[in-house]
């Protein structure tokens, strides 16, 4: 039995990743993962995480064996995200959805949804939503679409390119769509040389010195002008203009004063409800930020 970490009592309730990882059944589903696990100095089962190739590897298998998904590749130089924490995100939003009533036909935009649309990939695994996935990168919206035709989700998961990159539900949404909910993981630095000295922290912490990120990415994954604060108030405002197309607007957000200074915008910008969600993922913390411009009646109505 192999060991990820102790979890349990961070992740969702609902997560099935809460306890330790079992290599040989994970390998026995993706074969190419062997290669890339040892035993460490405690004699269990593991990987090296600061290795983009065995990271790849080991949530490439997590698919596999718990989400009914047979094939999951794009280039290594794009982001490929750690499986447990990106469902969490989705079982959060299931009790959100759940506490509000919502429950049949639902239907999520995922905003940035990038080549290995995995928001999709697994709320539709988990809880059969149907989503339309959007992102501003041509190449990145092929590569999912590819893994979507050999996964034959085509007729339950859309893909749609933002083609205007100052926007983000402008030229997506229409007078006629309706979400039970938006998700969206904005890029976390405001530049490339931000996003190179967090990853240098982030091996450092794992005793290496490569510069290499351990989870990849590329530009439109990792960084925004003016960051995460500034990507997120584009977001709060364009959800403003489309107040009754979403019941739960959400975005995950990883710096506390960020989540803060949201509060004020919503509200002025005429917000009925907003909720933050605490996120316990091993020693990061972060949140989902929930905010409805709904009123109670149409809320009841919808």
């Amino acid at each position: 039995m192999g060991t990820k970490g102790k979890n349990s009592g961070q992740l969702h309730s609902n997560n099935i990743h809460k306890d330790d990882y079992i290599f040989t059944d994970l390998i026995e589903v993706y074969k190419d993962l062997k290669e890339y696990v040892y035993v460490n100095q405690y004699g269990t089962e593991s990987i090296d995480f600061a290795n983009p190739k065995a990271v790849k590897a080991i949530n490439t298998a997590l698919l596999f064996k718990y989400y009914n998904i047979s094939f999951w590749d794009f280039p290594d130089d794009n982001l490929c995200p750690p499986i447990p924490g990106r469902v969490d995100y989705i079982h959060y939003l299931a009790d959100l959805l759940k506490d509000s009533s919502i429950h049949n036909n639902v239907s999520v935009l995922d905003i940035g949804t990038g080549a290995n649309c995995i928001y999709p990939l697994l709320g539709n695994a988990v809880y059969k939503w149907n989503f339309v996935g959007t992102d501003i990168d041509k190449k990145s919206i092929d590569r999912a679409e590819k893994i979507l035709k050999k996964n034959n989700l085509l007729n339950v998961i859309k893909l749609q390119q933002q083609l205007d990159v100052t926007h983000i539900f402008e030229g997506i949404l229409t007078t006629e769509d309706k979400f039970a909910a938006t998700m969206c993981n904005p890029p976390f630095y405001g530049s490339q040389e931000e996003a190179m000295r967090a990853n240098s922290r982030k091996l450092e912490g794992l005793g290496k010195t490569d510069t290499a990120r351990n989870f990849s990415g590329k530009q439109q994954e990792l960084w925004y002008k003016g960051g995460e604060k500034a990507f997120i108030h584009t977001y709060l405002y364009e959800s403003s203009m489309f107040k009754t197309n979403c019941f739960w607007f959400s975005t995950l957000v990883s710096r506390k004063e960020n989540a803060e200074s949201m509060l004020s915008s919503l509200k002025k910008l005429g917000a009925t409800e907003i909720k933050t969600i605490p996120m316990h993922q091993g020693n990061k913390v972060t949140r989902i930020v929930a905010w409805t411009f709904l009123t109670k009646e149409e809320q009841l109505n919808w």
